[in-house]
């Protein structure tokens, strides 16, 4: 009865570990660098991007398509 305890006492220390791992990561890098979490990053939107370019290209087809009909 008593290993029993101790047991899920055991595993239930390994899932709260893993669960909060992540967390206490992120906190501990924002609290680096003046507050950004992963240092200097572009707003979003502001540079080029493949996928970008390809979305608005096929975006522009698929309108001048339907303009036509």
């Amino acid at each position: 009865m008593t290993g029993d305890i101790i047991e899920l006492f055991v595993w239930m220390w390994i899932i709260a570990t893993a669960a909060f791992v992540p967390l206490g990561y992120f906190i501990y890098k924002y609290t680096q660098k003046n507050g950004k979490p992963f240092g200097e990053t572009e707003p979003h939107g502001d540079s080029q991007s493949f996928v970008n370019d390809l979305a608005e290209s096929a975006i522009h087809f698929v309108k001048s398509r339907m303009a036509k009909k």
